[in-house]
């Protein structure tokens, strides 16, 4: 039995994170007493006595830190830890926390507060962002006296959105429950009128980024838009054929079940408000439904190609030695491989921008 052992002082559990400016340790210590902790040049010593992995008693380590660091100790004491700020004495990355390669046993890294060096220079630029922004928020508004009007303007244009969706989403759920797979062929009938307002409105979403009223990319809105309404007017309004069959249901519901979360989420964005749940709901639900409704659509598109070929709806007229007429069916082949590959860009894009919003933190041994 070791030397510590015989005389009960022991080495708790110690985690650590850094940023380029600060080192953070969290010493897993309750109801922590007679602190002691000293730094000297490069070497922390910490004793103390409380409650830890070995029960009450008296705790104690060392750390001789990889480069220099201030001499001043920021610590703070609670019921469950003691958590110690020690700022460098330059501020640069360390390749590990300690002098020597291999880390000490009981020494951890705090994945609560663990970023990389990528991620903790974006967070380093977003506090200083912050901070300009605070300091400069007067005098930019008086140079933005259109920021209120800007903010109004998309507010009510998603609130406008948020409730012609969800008057759709709520009828056809009512419709299900009560009438069941009956309701899956009336569905244009019963809510076309307010598709086509939802969807005729959706392209202000195409002209905002033009105007530089939303940061949003231009081309994944035009996308998204563009192949909705290929659908909706072309497809459904021009096709009665197509007005009673059930994938129609599909489309809608899948489109309506997206933006109940995603029109709601922007309504908060635009007065500094968010919710936690309905952030996730709006970077996550797409994962599935979006790729469904690309499916939905593309079902829609097939079943439609007969009835083009049928009644030579908007069929392009040909020279005599070439035919009567090239039907539409062959613009809506080449329409189907350019929405899947629209799915490809808009799921990239939308993947890129939950990434941005929940970054993974690469687990790193020191």
């Amino acid at each position: 039995m070791s030397e510590n052992t015989t005389m009960q002082i022991l080495t708790p559990h110690v985690y650590w994170a850094q940023r380029h400016g600060e080192i953070y340790l969290r010493v897993e210590l309750s109801d922590a007493k007679n602190l002691d902790i000293s730094l000297q040049e490069k070497t922390l010593q910490f004793r103390a006595q409380g409650h830890g992995a070995k029960g009450d008693n008296e705790y104690k380590f060392s750390l001789e830190f990889l480069k220099a660091v201030r001499p001043e100790i920021d610590h703070k004491s609670t019921q469950r830890q003691v958590d110690i700020k020690i700022k460098k004495q330059e501020e640069r990355w360390w390749d590990r926390l300690t002098l020597q390669e291999k880390k000490p046993l009981f020494l951890a890294p705090d994945f609560d507060r663990w970023l990389d060096e990528s991620d903790a220079e974006m967070e380093l630029q977003a506090k200083e962002g912050e901070k300009i922004n605070r300091i400069s928020l007067e005098s930019r508004v008086r140079k933005n006296p259109y920021l209120g009007l800007k903010k109004g303007y998309l507010f009510m244009y998603n609130l406008v959105q948020f409730l012609g969706f969800s008057w759709i989403f709520v009828n056809m759920t009512v419709r299900l429950f009560i009438l069941g797979q009956d309701s899956f062929y009336d569905t244009f009938h019963t809510t076309a009128d307010m598709m086509y307002f939802c969807q005729m409105m959706a392209v202000i979403e195409v002209v905002n980024p033009l105007l530089g009223l939303v940061k949003t990319g231009f081309f994944p809105a035009m996308i998204q838009v563009a192949g909705r309404n290929v659908v909706l007017f072309v497809i459904f309004g021009s096709l009665e054929q197509m007005q009673n069959k059930p994938v129609v249901f599909f489309v809608f519901y899948l489109w309506s079940a997206i933006e109940i979360f995603r029109y709601p989420f922007y309504m908060l964005a635009c007065i500094g408000t968010e919710w936690k749940l309905l952030t996730w709901l709006r970077y996550s639900l797409w994962i599935p439904l979006y790729p469904l409704g690309v499916v939905a659509e593309a079902v829609a598109v097939i079943q439609s190609l007969a009835i083009f070929d049928e009644t030579r709806l908007f069929s392009l007229p040909l020279p005599a030695v070439l035919g009567h007429s090239l039907s539409f069916s062959y613009t809506l082949q080449l329409y189907l491989v350019l929405m899947f590959l629209g799915l490809f860009i808009n799921f990239r894009h939308l993947y890129k921008q939950r990434r941005r919003r929940y970054r993974s933190r690469k687990r790193k041994v020191h």
